[in-house]
């Protein structure tokens, strides 16, 4: 098989896991609540699930560079059918200490999957990619994390919709075997060496990167803590409590990850490009990040001084445009650190920037619940604010050239 069909075989696994990854949380989400936990303790079902991304970003990067690609792209997808499935067997009768703990362990394991799967996918990219093509590793980049977000914004109305139709149990069963097709897939159409490294790294060497990717890190746990503070919980939980329905509520959350998915594919079209692939790119990052951390602010002050039927217009209008511009940063910052990455062992620098966007979506959860409970949705996109200004702040030293690897 070409390099070519088995980066096509890996995005198209890639596609059936992030449907399900959607979906479950949603389902999660607007299940438990329904059973009357706060919006704190539904931020507390999730830390596991970012715990564990940070450590398998770090390791499962590695991984794939010593075993191939395929090894942790099949791994991926076999936890995650194992997580529906122990999800699926959770007992009403158990005591809600004992729910809650089981369900944060089985967040856990899909959390392992998604970064599995996720680490696999965006290694493919370099390796499918000439060196020197700047233009096309951003728009190879931009047109996967856009699909990407475009299927999760499907999984959450799909979520929304099962939940109402099926129920909780029959809803995960039938994920479950859908996703047990594309293990099956997966593991039967990719080659057995795909993204192997001639040679593996030691353990230490996985913390031991450029300033360039370190830095880009940092930005991206900003980045992402900014916009998982108000998405996790704060913006379902705030719909809801004004008179969404399940579905309905499923539906926004869908169509603005859809969005967002749709101008992330496209993000290479207006971003500027040089020939080496920097010199307009960082500057472009920069300029993006001003733009985005204003938007939040202006939201919270809308939230604050208008009336309630007002304020969630301007909630829905406001965050439409927030998606627009975190699209673009999104974009352009996975684009950068593949091309800051070296080609060896692409997988080891993908990873450790997925683990820092882990710690980013983490602290965004724990900060989403507890603002929403202390001061609603404006306190969290306060927070969110907060955060985009300290991701910005950072995007000013980012190099417009590469660097040779700090030594471990």
């Amino acid at each position: 098989m070409s390099t070519a069909r088995a980066y096509a075989s890996v995005v198209a696994a890639y596609w059936g896991f992030t449907l399900t990854d959607g979906a479950l949380r949603m389902l999660v989400l607007l299940h438990f609540f329904t059973l009357g936990y706060t919006p704190f303790q539904l931020a507390l079902l999730f830390v596991l699930y970012e715990i564990a991304g940070m450590a398998t970003n770090l390791f499962g990067g590695w991984a794939a560079t010593r075993f191939g690609v395929n090894v942790t792209l099949s791994s991926g997808l076999a936890l995650q059918v194992a997580a529906l499935l122990m999800l699926s067997a959770l007992d009403p009768a158990w005591s809600p200490f004992w729910s809650a703990a089981y369900v944060v362990l089985a967040q856990g394991l899909a959390g392992v999957a998604k970064d599995l799967t996720k680490t696999s996918a965006k290694s493919a990219i370099k390796l499918v990619t000439p060196e020197g093509e700047a233009a096309t590793l951003f728009r190879y980049v931009a047109w996967l994390t856009g699909s990407k977000n475009a299927l999760k914004g499907v999984g959450f109305f799909l979520g929304g919709v099962l939940l109402s139709a099926v129920g909780f149990v029959p809803a995960l069963w039938l994920m479950a075997a859908a996703l047990a097709v594309v293990f099956a897939a997966s593991v039967l159409t990719l080659p057995r060496l795909f993204g192997k490294a001639a040679r593996a790294s030691r353990l230490r060497e996985l913390f031991a990167k450029t300033r360039a990717i370190n830095l880009l890190a940092a930005a991206r746990i900003a980045l992402f803590g900014a916009r998982d503070v108000w998405f996790v919980v704060g913006l379902p939980v705030f719909l809801y409590a004004n008179g969404w329905a399940f579905a309905e509520v499923g539906g926004f959350l869908a169509a603005w990850t859809i969005g967002y998915g749709v101008v992330q594919g496209l993000a290479y079209r207006v971003v500027p490009r040089s020939t080496d692939g920097l010199s307009a790119e960082v500057p472009a990052a920069r300029l993006w990040a001003g733009v985005l951390t204003v938007i939040p602010l202006a939201i919270a002050l809308g939230i604050v001084v208008l009336p309630p039927a007002a304020a969630q217009t301007v909630v829905v209008a406001g965050l439409g445009l927030f998606g627009v511009a975190f699209a673009v940063n999104s974009s352009v910052h996975s684009y950068l650190i593949v091309a800051y990455a070296g080609s060896e062992k692409v997988a080891e620098d993908v990873g450790f920037y997925y683990a820092a966007n882990a710690a980013g979506r983490l602290a965004g959860t724990l900060l989403s619940g507890l603002l929403y409970q202390t001061g609603g949705l404006a306190a969290c996109l306060l927070g969110s604010f907060v955060l985009l200004a300290t991701s910005a702040a950072i995007s000013l030293a980012f190099p417009t050239r590469r660097a040779l690897p700090l030594r471990a």
